[in-house]
């Protein structure tokens, strides 16, 4: 495939996997594999435990179906094609397969982030202003959030791989790495990257910046709203509220934050150690997801207990 006029372009990339431990590949497959069939069906549950159950129709909930369609997206956007290089050795991925790969994944993580600084406004509204909540978290504002969140990641991810496709590619095609990541595939161009590297990191540290500031400056204002409660029972169950989304916010922006830092400035960090945590950045957030919604949302878990044992009364378990 001839992708500039002068240079050659390879018609496709070769995923190595993960550099140094392919002996391991079938083991690491497993926990993959896992991951994945779990990130399918604890997210399938949790979305329609809340489209069956009228009482779960509250924009907290909506927003929390958002989050589990977005997390297999993620999931479906990685694992398949790591399970492929495990089980089939399949590592050749075309010129236009990886990029499309690059822009979902980057994509639907965004989306991800965005989700949680609307599920944080949401906390904010419940707990700073509860005899408002009706009023102000509307379903159309809920869908509003949720579209402005994906259009604001379709956009900004966008001249990720229009860009790129301006590069040459003239010797080097072998991707050391499980997916095809922004980075990975720009290191490999036969020309000057310094448009395509200072975009990215544009991109990553806005994201970061602006989400995580305003999710701080959500919680703060929560905090404050909560210690000025008289009852230490009501501060208790006001903050009990929150601990579901703090933990998926851990869960979420620590391994983000790992795998960036070993990527940027770990330059004695081992690729295979990177990789890995690239990896558990993606799988392990939409895994974990519904299992901590699951058991710290009271009205979730009730309502699953309900499905699977029927004749169990509510508050048994």
């Amino acid at each position: 495939m001839v992708k500039n006029s002068t240079e050659h372009s390879f018609s496709a990339f070769f995923l190595v996997g993960i550099p140094g431990l392919e002996a391991f590949h079938c083991w690491f497959s497993i926990p993959i594999f896992l991951f994945y069939i779990l990130t399918l069906l604890g997210n399938t549950l949790i979305i329609l435990t809340i489209k069956w159950e009228p009482s779960l129709h509250q924009p907290m909930f909506y927003f929390l179906c958002m989050l589990g369609l977005n997390d297999m997206a993620v999931a479906s956007s990685t694992a398949p094609r790591m399970l492929s290089i495990f089980w089939l050795d399949a590592h050749l991925i075309e010129f236009d397969a990886c990029l499309a790969q690059m822009y979902f994944i980057h994509t639907f993580s965004i989306i991800e982030s965005a989700l949680l600084v609307s599920m944080a406004f949401d906390r904010y509204v419940a707990i700073c202003h509860p005899h408002h909540y009706g009023t102000i978290l509307t379903t159309s504002l809920v869908i509003r959030m949720g579209v402005v969140g994906a259009a604001r990641a379709i956009i900004m991810v966008l001249p990720c791989p229009l860009l790129i496709l301006r590069l040459p590619y003239c010797t080097k095609y072998i991707i050391k790495h499980v997916y095809c990541e922004h980075m990975a595939i720009v290191k490999l161009a036969c020309a000057n990257t310094l448009i395509n590297r200072a975009y990215g990191i544009f991109v990553a540290l806005s994201v970061m910046v602006i989400d995580l500031g305003l999710i701080i400056v959500s919680y703060i204002k929560i905090l404050q709203a909560v210690f000025r409660l008289s009852s230490k029972e009501a501060r208790s169950k006001a903050l009990g509220t929150c601990a579901a989304h703090v933990s998926t916010i851990l869960v979420s922006y620590i391994p983000a934050l790992f795998s960036s830092l070993t990527h940027r400035i770990g330059k004695k960090v081992p690729p295979s150690i990177h990789i890995i945590f690239a990896s558990i950045y993606l799988l392990v957030p939409p895994t974990v997801n519904p299992l901590i919604y699951g058991v710290k949302t009271k009205q979730i878990r009730d309502r699953v207990m309900q499905m699977f044992f029927p004749n169990q009364k509510a508050g048994e378990h």
